[in-house]
């Protein structure tokens, strides 16, 4: 039966330093691909070496019977543009299709930005929550912030967000206005990359730091005392 493979991707630099050499051998021997970004797909499957012309690849969405390969005994690739395919990417609703009609679904090992962050921030392991995109506007960005704080006093869990880049700066204000300053916040920027930075403070010590993030690839992470 025809595997659908689910495929992490660097969140920068080489593949070969991101991905262990099974994985890449595993990819490798694959034709088809339904992927978040054409222009990224081709760009890391050539970098570790496939002859990209010759390969079948899909973006999602625009493509309505993705699971018509593996119908067709092929296996398929799901690619996400930047770490693990269907966290906080597309793809989630290919892999419950595959699932639903009967196909094999193997994710491959590769980077997770949300993983990463949480083995480097010294908060709560054990309970987590990945909560995605905070809303943009800040009355409602507030108002969530704080229903977080007060679910990881409750449940000593971990929240854990993403925002996009140039709103980082922005988060982290509401941040610091909205949370009490006892509570821990770790911010994880461009994980795995030359300027990777990983910092976990007090609020009150991030007030003082007068801390600016920049429009990078960042990770916040929050536990309250």
């Amino acid at each position: 039966m025809a595997v659908l493979y689910a495929i992490p991707t660097p969140l920068g630099g080489s593949p070969s330093d991101a991905l262990p050499a099974p994985a890449i051998e595993r990819i490798k021997g694959i034709k088809d691909f339904a992927v978040e970004n054409a222009k990224s797909a081709r760009a890391f499957l050539g970098a570790i070496g496939m002859p990209v012309r010759e390969l079948n690849i899909k973006v999602i969405g625009e493509d309505s019977d993705l699971l018509l390969t593996l119908h067709q005994q092929r296996d398929l690739g799901l690619l996400s543009e930047a770490g693990c395919p269907a966290i906080a990417d597309p793809g989630a609703l290919l892999i419950e299709a595959a699932h639903r009609e009967g196909f094999k679904v193997v994710p491959l090992i590769g980077p997770s930005s949300i993983v990463l962050a949480l083995m480097a921030s010294g908060l709560e392991g054990q309970r987590f929550a990945f909560c995605g995109y905070l809303p943009r506007e800040a009355p409602e960005r507030a108002r969530r912030i704080r229903e977080l704080e007060q679910r990881s006093k409750r449940e000593s869990e971990t929240e854990i967000f993403i925002e996009t880049p140039y709103r980082n700066d922005a988060l982290l204000g509401t941040l610091l206005e909205a949370c009490k300053p006892q509570t821990k916040l770790c911010i994880a920027a461009d994980l795995t990359l030359p300027g990777e930075s990983i910092r976990t403070l007090h609020i009150e010590a991030w007030r003082r730091a007068k801390a600016v993030i920049g429009r990078r690839p960042a990770v916040f992470l929050l536990l309250a005392d």
